[in-house]
């Protein structure tokens, strides 16, 4: 290894790391129509060694979703490059927003308030929305807001904010800590999850149920998606975590 790999190194591991990936297991909140994990043992230390099986569905705890989950046709999670998912790391902060109003929808304007304190958004990054949902976990209740009358209200992308990013401000990736893109009140009044196949059909990627986007600067850190690579996957459990400047 050459010296300047190894300064790299040593530079990278001087600074703060991020965890920003939930433990999950088959308690753990999760979209509502998929089954709870199922997690059992295959052989204990006392056949020799510890095997287990593990069953849940490609999008499940903090995940990754390539293109193909969403749009026929596209990439597959095998597909996506390494270096597309190590990327500059924005993160917009609504978390008082959202505690305030469970179904706060991002949008464009909110965007151009960011960027009057931080600065232009710049092409190639990925951009995190930090709500604070992810403090809920791993209470299933509470993750999932449901009132009385059995709906979800949780916080979101606005499929124009998305535009917005992804059109002018040539943006590589999004994440978020709910279930899904779309806030749960676009849902019901689209029926469709818009905001999700919007990200999806630009070739790209997004990270669902992120954690601890409150310890991150708004600029500066750089995120790692780290992933299994089954084949023709439409999605799997990831390791992201930042490092911070």
């Amino acid at each position: 290894m050459t010296d300047e790999l190894l300064q790299a190194i040593q530079l990278l591991k001087s600074k703060e790391w991020v965890d920003l990936t939930h433990t999950f297991g088959p308690n753990s909140p999760h979209f509502f129509m998929f089954d709870d994990a199922k997690f059992e043992t295959l052989f204990s230390h006392d056949d020799g060694f510890f095997a287990q099986q593990f069953t849940f569905p490609g999008q499940y705890g903090t995940h990754i979703d390539p293109p193909i989950h969403f749009v026929r046709d596209t990439r597959y999670l095998e597909e996506l490059e390494l270096k597309e998912l190590v990327l500059p790391l924005i993160v917009i902060d609504k978390s008082k927003e959202a505690e305030t109003n469970n179904d706060y929808t991002l949008s464009v304007q909110d965007i151009l308030n960011f960027e009057a304190e931080y600065g232009e958004i710049e092409a190639g990054t990925f951009v995190a929305l930090r709500t604070d949902w992810s403090k809920r976990w791993p209470d299933k209740e509470s993750f999932s807001n449901k009132d009385a009358d059995g709906n979800n209200h949780l916080p979101g992308w606005g499929l124009e904010a998305l535009q917005f990013l992804f059109k002018e401000r040539k943006v590589s990736a999004i994440g978020h800590e709910t279930f899904d893109t779309d806030s749960a009140a676009d849902f019901r009044k689209n029926d469709k999850l818009d905001g999700e196949y919007f990200v999806l059909e630009q070739d790209t990627y997004q990270i669902e149920l992120m954690t601890n986007l409150d310890k991150l600067p708004p600029k500066g850190a750089v995120i790692f998606n780290i992933v299994p690579k089954p084949e023709k996957a439409s999605g799997f459990p990831v390791r992201s975590f930042a490092i911070l400047p």
